[in-house]
């Protein structure tokens, strides 16, 4: 598994998390890839996917804030 090397946007707590509950967060992977901290929505989202997408039994649907993805926008590399 690779590590995390970077935070993309804010911490939780610039984004109005003081307790924890709400924690939505992105972050750089060593090998290039992004990890993304979400509220699962597979059950509720996968019937709704357009013909052409799916999931892996591995993968979830994940749903971040638009004001997560917003503030790390600067940081989520062009290439």
């Amino acid at each position: 598994m690779s590590q995390i090397i970077r935070r993309l946007g804010v911490a939780p707590r610039y984004r109005g998390s003081t307790n924890g509950a709400t924690c939505p967060d992105l972050f750089e992977l060593a090998d290039g890839n992004f990890a993304v901290i979400g509220t699962d929505a597979t059950d509720s989202l996968e019937s709704q996917l357009p013909a052409d997408a799916a999931r892996a039994d591995y993968e979830r649907i994940v749903v971040i804030t638009r004001e997560t993805l917003i503030r790390a926008k600067a940081d989520i590399p062009d290439a």
